[in-house]
C-alpha cells in the first residue's frame, strides 16, 4: 500500500468521469475545511497482509491527523502511485474498513467517491508534517 497524506485547509470535489464499469451512476460534490486527506493506492501484495495494512493505513492516518490537529479525515482512492493495482473490490472493502476504525475511535471521516475520476480543489499549507507519504 502506498499511503501520501495531505492535511488540507480546503478540500473539495466534483465527480467527473465513472472510471469504473460496476460503480453506480453519480453526479456528487463535497467541500471539507481542516481536513486530512488520505490519497491511497491499494496494491496487489496488500491482499495477502490485509488485517497488518489495514491496521497501518488506520494508525498512519489517525498520526498524521493528530499532528495536523484535526479529526477529519477524507479517505480517497488515488491509483497512481504505484504502476501495479489492486483489485477494486478489496480496494472498497479497505476503504469501509478504514472509515469504520476511523469513525469508532472519534474521528469525523468520509469517502470520496469510489470508482470515480473527480475535479479537485486542494488548499494545502505549507508546515512540516501538512505533506507525509508512507509505503507498506
Amino acid at each position: 500500500m502506498r499511503l501520501l497524506m495531505i492535511y488540507c485547509t480546503k478540500f473539495a470535489y466534483k465527480t467527473s468521469v465513472k472510471g469504473l464499469e460496476q460503480v453506480d451512476e453519480l453526479h456528487e460534490s463535497a467541500q471539507f475545511e481542516n481536513a486530512l486527506v488520505g490519497f491511497i493506492h491499494v496494491e496487489p501484495d496488500d491482499e495477502q497482509h490485509l488485517s497488518t495494512v489495514q491496521t497501518k493505513l488506520v494508525k498512519n492516518l489517525k498520526w498524521a491527523a493528530r499532528k495536523n490537529e484535526t479529526n477529519r479525515i477524507v479517505l480517497h482512492s488515488f491509483a497512481h502511485l504505484s504502476e501495479e493495482k489492486g483489485d477494486p473490490e478489496l480496494t472498497k472493502k479497505i476503504f469501509d474498513n478504514a472509515e469504520e476504525r476511523l469513525k469508532s475511535a472519534g474521528y469525523e471521516t468520509a469517502q470520496t467517491p469510489f470508482g470515480y475520476f473527480l475535479d479537485i480543489d486542494v488548499q494545502a499549507p505549507g508546515h512540516s508534517f501538512a505533506r507525509l507519504f508512507k509505503e507498506f
